[in-house]
C-alpha cells in the first residue's frame, strides 16, 4: 500500500540512527531534495541518513581527492538508506550542503504532534462506528486540519455508516489527496448499493435504481 511521506517518518523515526563507518558519529535524518539524481530515476525514498560530521575522513579526504582527478571543489557524504546497512556517497559542493534539508528537533515535534492528532482521531472514528455517528465521520472528511490517515479512514467509514444524504456533501468536496478522493468515490458507490439508488445522469439528483424516469427532471433514464 502507498505510504505517505509523513508515515514514511514516522517509521524512520522509531529506528535507531546508523553511525556513519568513516567517523563512527550517529548520522542525521535528511530530507531528500525534489530533483531527481544519478540514472534520473530518483531517490526511492523520500528520506536518508547522511553525515554531517565536518572531521569526518571521507569528507576531509573528498576535497583532494575530487581536485586531483575532477579539478573541481567539492566533496563526499556518507549517506545511507532507512532500515538497511547500505551506506553509498554524496558529492557536496560546501560545508552547508544539504544541512537545509536536515530533520531536525522541530520536525520531529511536529511529527509527534502529527502522530497524537491521528491516534486521537482514529480513536474518535472508533467510537463513531459503534454508535454509527456518520454527521461526526463527515465532519472530519470535511476538515482539511485533520491528519490524512483520519481523513483516509473516516473516508471509508462513511461508506459503511452513511446514508444517502451523505452523498451530495461529498460531492461538492474537492479532494487535493488523491487516495482520499478515491475512498469517497468508492463509499459513494457502497452508499447506492446498499440503498438501492443511483444519480441520474442528466441532473445528478439521487433516484431509485430501477426507475425509468427521473422524478427531478422528467428525463428518461432507463438503461442509463
Amino acid at each position: 500500500m502507498f505510504e505517505t511521506k509523513e508515515q514514511v517518518l514516522e517509521k524512520i523515526l522509531d529506528q535507531k540512527k546508523p553511525v556513519c563507518p568513516h567517523c563512527k558519529t550517529e548520522m542525521s535524518i535528511w530530507e531528500v531534495p525534489s530533483i531527481s539524481c544519478g540514472d534520473g530515476l530518483g531517490w526511492g525514498t523520500p528520506y536518508l541518513y547522511m553525515c554531517f560530521n565536518d572531521d569526518c575522513s571521507l569528507y576531509k579526504s573528498g576535497w583532494d581527492n575530487i581536485k586531483d582527478n575532477y579539478s573541481h571543489s567539492a566533496s563526499y557524504r556518507c549517506i545511507c538508506y532507512p532500515g538497511t546497512e547500505q551506506f553509498e556517497l554524496i558529492t557536496v559542493f560546501s560545508s552547508a550542503g544539504g544541512t537545509g534539508q536536515i530533520v531536525d528537533d522541530q520536525v520531529v515535534a511536529q511529527q509527534e504532534i502529527l502522530k497524537e492528532a491521528t491516534k486521537k482521531g482514529f480513536s474518535i472514528l472508533a467510537e463513531c462506528y459503534v454508535s454509527k455517528d456518520s454527521p461526526s465521520v463527515m465532519r472530519i472528511i470535511l476538515d482539511p486540519t485533520e491528519p490524512a490517515r483520519v481523513r483516509l479512514k473516516a473516508a471509508e467509514m462513511i461508506g459503511d455508516i452513511g446514508e444517502v444524504d451523505a452523498i451530495e456533501p461529498l460531492r461538492n468536496l474537492k479532494f487535493e489527496n488523491n487516495l482520499i478522493k478515491e475512498k469517497v468515490e468508492q463509499s459513494i458507490s457502497k452508499i447506492h448499493e446498499k440503498s438501492f439508488t443511483r444519480e441520474c445522469p442528466f441532473c445528478a439528483e439521487i433516484i431509485k435504481k430501477r426507475a425509468n424516469v427521473c422524478k427531478h427532471c422528467g428525463k428518461e433514464v432507463a438503461g442509463q
